[in-house]
């Protein structure tokens, strides 16, 4: 099949790369072409617009930053909803607010095309793996459409609603894991007294009912930073991170719904972005927490 991949940063590079895997014949576009090379290079064609992409394609997968870019790109000029969307398929798997994604998903179906959000959980190596988990929203028909490339992508497909249903359970899926980065900072800081080696201290946090199954993975590059050896590829960034707190607190808001513990980790990973590190890993406001402190002692 045709498949186009619209944006090109870390998640969306690493869904194209699996389509191609599988054997789709993918095209890709991105604000930023240099984000696109790797790609390219390995055989996926270019378009110059979104318009184009979705007149050259039979499915699109969109993987945007934000809502801002996501209104820009699906509503700006050479954008989206300018193309000739009648037969074909998107699949936004974006993280937005449910009610960008509801706005967008009706004027694309309102134009004749099909329209399935299934914003993710999982990172870049899932994402290259095909083992994500897709939270899904649309109609069933779009929904059956769409499930031969959901199934190529993600390891669980849940179909949770209406369009914006799935928007709102990403939100709440990541939620608590953010919340337990800086929680996990908080730990560590008090354990600070204690002197423990770093490898130990987190194998001893993470043998306990309180953590995470992303700590599986993460743990290990958690004691590297704090041991001030190089963690390697940042596979979420902090600036994306904060970004996505920042929308779950504004849906509440905006459904009179209070968030203090998630506002309160919002306020430190903003903290940590104007420092310097939005484009180090979420994991970095675990490490970073406790050697604030220290030089704050000092």
């Amino acid at each position: 099949m045709k498949v186009g991949v619209c944006g090109t940063g870390r998640m969306g590079s690493s869904i194209a790369q699996r389509l191609m895997a599988v054997g789709h014949d993918v095209a890709v576009w991105n604000r930023d072409t240099a984000k696109t090379r790797s790609l390219t290079d390995a055989g996926a064609k270019l378009f110059a617009s979104p318009t184009e992409l979705v007149e050259g394609c039979e499915a699109i997968v969109v993987m945007l930053l934000n809502d801002a870019a996501t209104e820009a790109v699906y509503r700006g000029p050479k954008g989206i909803l300018t193309g000739k969307l009648a037969g074909r398929l998107l699949i936004d798997m974006s993280t937005l607010r449910p009610d960008t994604m509801q706005s967008i998903g009706t004027a694309v179906t309102q134009q004749g095309g099909g329209f399935v959000e299934c914003p993710v959980g999982g990172s870049t190596v899932p994402a290259r793996e095909g083992k994500l988990f897709g939270l899904v929203g649309g109609a069933r028909d779009d929904v059956g459409h769409a499930m031969p490339i959901l199934e190529q992508l993600c390891r669980r497909i849940e179909h949770v609603g209406e369009l914006g249903s799935g928007a709102t359970m990403k939100l709440a899926i990541n939620l608590p894991l953010l919340v337990y980065w800086q929680a996990l900072g908080e730990a560590l800081t008090i354990c600070e007294p204690l002197k423990l080696a770093p490898d130990r201290l987190i194998d001893i946090l993470s043998d306990t009912a309180g953590t995470p199954t992303a700590m599986k993975g993460r743990g290990a590059v958690i004691a590297k930073g704090l041991s001030g050896q190089p963690r390697g590829e940042t596979a979420f960034g902090i600036s994306a991170a904060k970004k996505d707190l920042a929308t779950a607190v504004q849906f509440a808001a905006s459904i009179h719904a209070a968030l203090p513990v998630a506002s309160s980790a919002l306020a430190c990973f903003e903290e940590a972005e104007a420092a310097g590190l939005g484009k180090a890993d979420a994991t970095t406001v675990s490490v970073r927490w406790p050697q604030r402190n220290a030089a704050k002692s000092n």
